[in-house]
């Protein structure tokens, strides 16, 4: 989700080990940790299980936002019908900021938001914990979560934090765990899939998707000059990159940045795992849908194309030299229902934005990549971000039937009629640029502060890339075979499925609440290795 820029002071700036530990209390076993990623319902949300304090929720997983903020039990309109964090439990490690009146307020590119007061807590995901973590309770929220999600767990740039900018030593969770030296290396890594089979890793890189680390394409974020009076220096703020081409079917088109002077000639692509698309500017994606044949605009005010469902086209993004192939089955929304021969597609065009990102890389890229987030060394290293292509650029295109097919399966149609008339490309004003131009801001900066610990080690520094190097980290199984001797020289063959306990969002381990909701989780990987050795033994093998 992209928060809306805005200038400091006001409410913001813009817009497997399994779920081990989340509230069991398991003591740490290392300085990584990967826990699931799950597809809601509404096939836009990617969230994750989380504890705070004693009481675990889902929380919406955000690259282009940096504060964790929860609703809690006083928000009490009807977009906070979800499992609250209770202010009525008192829990042993809550700790209150300024007697809860300092407040929060976050908004987002979809006019919607939240606002409340900000406090402190212990926050785990799996093993990993932040003791005394600054986050934002809302008690007003207009904000619509799906299949009983919480609230936002940001993990973008402490600049980007409105909760770091109204309390004192708020840093967001990931930079705080960066920042103390709590992590193996100063990263976070992300697959997303259409289903629950998704993970989120801190620390380290998810070696069960990244199987050859050389094969990484890692490009240096950018830094953004302040705003008018912030500060004289630079800055990390977004996950933002420089997009260096699209192509349709090896046809390039080159982009052309809104603010061509201040951005160097570059455009730049925010990598935004809350978002559920791909947008891009007006002059950029009027050239690429020209370049699909029967391809047409059918909405100036969404920016949204369609093109014939059978199109076997493949869209290209470019970043360091490398192209990062989508096939039709990536970038295809879905057929229309009035007009079933024609599929809605991203990219979708929005108009200039202030903040000289043009392009905002969500979902159906993410999909087809492993990212990783490198935090960057006070120092050393700056921020960058790693793309792992999941398929080979040289794949064949998907035959029509296979789209078909795969249409069919997700039951994508979308409920519209198209326009029987050529909609015209609409023409904008290009609004002042949102920041100090006499500040350079060249990409790839190395800074002294704001970023990682010194005390690591650079990997990768530009001089001496060292990438493989970089620690990884294998999900646990939820079912394993065991081919066992006996004692007496007996085979067994056994399958064993981890257990699920169950656990109760929003509710703390007993205690009582009027409205519980009860979901099942992944065991605990240390638990399941313990039950792993019992059984081993039970049959002699230890």
């Amino acid at each position: 989700m992209r928060k809306r820029v805005q200038s400091i002071g006001s409410s913001g700036l813009q817009s497997r080990q399994f779920l081990e530990g989340v509230v069991t209390g398991m003591a740490p076993m290392s300085n990584s940790t990967i826990v699931p990623v799950a597809l809601a319902s509404d096939k836009q949300t990617y969230y994750v299980l989380a504890g705070v304090g004693n009481v675990s929720l889902r929380l919406a997983l955000d690259t282009a936002s940096a504060d964790l903020w929860l609703v809690s039990s006083e928000c009490t309109s009807s977009a906070c019908n979800v499992p609250k964090y209770p202010l009525t439990f008192e829990s042993p490690t809550f700790v209150s900021v300024n007697s809860n009146a300092t407040t929060f307020n976050v908004s987002y590119a979809d006019s919607t938001g939240a606002k409340g007061f900000v406090a402190r807590e212990s926050v785990s995901l799996a093993n990993l914990t932040v003791a005394n973590q600054a986050f934002g309770l809302a008690t007003s929220s207009d904000v619509e979560f799906p299949d009983q999600v919480s609230g936002v767990l940001g993990l973008g740039f402490p600049r980007l934090s409105a909760i770091a900018h109204n309390a004192v030593n708020a840093t967001p969770f990931f930079a705080t765990m960066a920042q103390n030296g709590q992590l193996d290396y100063p990263l976070f890594g992300l697959s997303l899939t259409r289903d629950s089979s998704g993970t989120l890793s801190f620390g380290a890189i998810d070696g069960s998707v990244v199987t050859n680390r050389s094969l990484i394409e890692w490009n240096e974020v950018v830094p953004f000059a302040p705003f008018a009076a912030e500060s004289n220096t630079s800055s990390y703020l977004q996950w933002a990159v420089v997009l260096e081409g699209v192509s349709v079917n090896g046809t390039a088109v080159t982009p052309q940045p809104t603010y061509p002077t201040q951005t160097l000639n570059s455009s730049l692509a925010l990598i935004d795992a809350g978002t559920a698309g791909i947008f891009g500017p007006f002059q950029d994606v009027s050239r690429i849908f020209s370049l699909i044949s029967g391809a047409r605009l059918v909405d100036a005010d969404s920016g949204q194309w369609v093109v014939p469902c059978d199109t076997e086209e493949t869209m290209s993004f470019n970043f360091g030299g490398r192209d990062f192939v989508m096939q039709p089955t990536d970038f295809l929304i879905g057929p229309a229902s009035g007009n079933p021969n024609l599929c809605l597609s991203w990219p979708r065009a929005i108009p200039p934005s202030s903040d000289g990102i043009d392009w905002q890389l969500g979902h159906p890229f993410l999909r087809t990549v492993y990212s990783i987030y490198s935090f960057g060394i006070n120092t050393k290293e700056p921020p960058m971000v790693g793309l792992y292509p999941l398929s080979n650029a040289s794949t064949p295109t998907e035959p029509a039937a296979s789209i078909s097919a795969f249409l069919a399966s997700a039951s994508a149609t979308v409920a519209t009629t198209l326009p029987n008339f050529l909609v015209p490309t609409p023409s904008f004003t290009t609004p002042p640029y949102t920041f100090n131009t006499s500040v350079s801001a060249p990409p790839g900066e190395i800074v002294r502060s704001g970023l990682a610990t010194s005390t690591y080690s650079a990997l990768l520094g530009a001089k001496h890339m060292n990438a493989t190097a970089l620690p990884t980290i294998t999900p646990s199984p939820t079912v394993v075979t065991f081919i066992l001797t006996d004692m007496s020289g007996h085979t067994v063959t056994s399958v064993s499925t981890a257990s699920q306990p169950s656990i109760t969002l929003g509710v703390p381990a007993g205690w009582k609440a009027s409205a519980a909701s009860s979901v099942r989780v992944p065991v605990a990987s240390a638990s399941w290795g313990f039950a792993v050795a019992l059984f081993a033994l039970a049959w002699g093998v230890l």
